[in-house]
């Protein structure tokens, strides 16, 4: 019980930091507005009722998913900094999907998911097997991946599925787009529909995978002490190789979820790596790698976005709109020092007693 509450003091206190360091900011700009502009940031989505509430759920799916991918790796002692190319070529093989595969019917966005999951898998796997066999450190070779990934999407997007009118894919099939089922009318929000319960199934899977599965155990036993769980019969390098694929197919999910939304997304022709990826760290510090802690801290980041956007209301230009969003979504990586702090406290005063 004091583990839990530690970790989620050591959350909310990364949080405030963020949410401190964005009112300086604003002060620092605009001081007039800078105390309603704050305000603004606080009630994030709910400044627009329900439909802002539709935004945040709708931001988050992508970006819970990508958290999900990099706390899974962390819980197994990997950091998987290559989300954002896992999320890229899962975004790719669901938009050609979508776009190449309208003879499947009602299962066309079923199979683009499934098919997304399967390329950030392979995706993952890359550095999990150099890591395995190798000893390639998971971070340098994930990173080169990332930019692997958006130069080879790009390249494909442009032979493939390209609108040159207008720089990017052209777009998926009406059955290729993820069933809304009525929450789009329900929180009056075009965007919305069932991917944030795609997102929630994932985080209960992910859950039940770490905490209440023998394989859960070995992946987690690897990444506190790989020698110990070599010493005890654990086979490391393939629970190496499994954690980054798993790692990779939520990443691919996740841009998947993003791009058969619906929304007007489309693939863009840039030299952009997705920020969703690096969002997603973020999400993952702050939720601690937990699963459920990872769906609320998604829930918060989007919750912070959309507040963020209302800034322009006060007069705040688009860049320090940006600068804040960031400072907030970056501070979760503090959740870890403070955590170890925390810690330190709590062990102190117990020797005293």
């Amino acid at each position: 019980m004091m583990k839990k509450l530690v970790n989620f003091a050591s959350s909310l206190l990364a949080i405030v930091a963020g949410l401190l360091f964005g009112l300086l900011i604003l002060f620092i700009t605009n001081s007039q507005d800078a105390m309603a502009g704050f305000q603004t940031i606080l009630a994030g989505g709910l400044s627009n009722g329900i439909s802002g509430v539709g935004q945040v759920l709708y931001l988050a799916t992508p970006i819970i998913m990508t958290g999900l991918s990099v706390g899974f790796a962390f819980k197994t002692g990997l950091f998987n900094i290559g989300a954002s190319g896992q999320f890229t070529l899962g975004a790719f093989v669901a938009v050609y999907i979508g776009i190449k595969g309208s003879f499947l019917g009602p299962v066309h966005w079923i199979v683009a998911l499934i098919a997304a999951g399967i390329a950030g898998a392979i995706w993952g796997f890359i550095p999990g097997i150099l890591k395995a066999i190798f000893n390639v450190n998971e971070v340098i070779s994930s990173i080169m991946m990332n930019y692997i990934g958006m130069y080879f999407v790009n390249m494909l997007v442009f032979r493939n599925i390209y609108d040159s009118g207008r720089n990017q894919s052209l777009p998926v099939a009406s059955t290729a787009l993820i069933p809304k089922a009525g929450l789009n009318t329900l929180f009056r929000a075009r965007n919305l529909n069932i991917g944030i319960f795609i997102a929630l199934f994932f985080v209960i899977l992910m859950y039940i995978l770490l905490e209440k599965t023998t394989f859960g155990y070995e992946l987690k036993a690897c990444g506190q002490n790989k020698d110990a769980a070599k010493y005890a019969g654990i086979n490391s390098k393939r629970n190496i190789a499994l954690s980054m694929t798993i790692a990779g197919a939520l990443a691919g999910i996740g841009g998947a979820l993003l791009y058969l939304a619906g929304s007007g997304k489309y693939l863009q022709v840039v030299d952009i790596i997705a920020p969703e990826g690096f969002s997603g760290i973020s999400v993952a510090l702050l939720g601690l790698s937990n699963p459920i802690g990872i769906l609320f801290s998604g829930i918060f980041i989007a919750h912070i976005i959309v507040g963020g956007n209302y800034l322009q209301l006060y007069n705040y230009v688009p860049e320090v709109i940006d600068m804040i969003i960031s400072v907030i979504i970056y501070c979760g990586a503090f959740s870890l020092l403070f955590r170890a702090v925390l810690k330190k406290m709590i062990t102190r005063r117990e020797e005293k007693k």
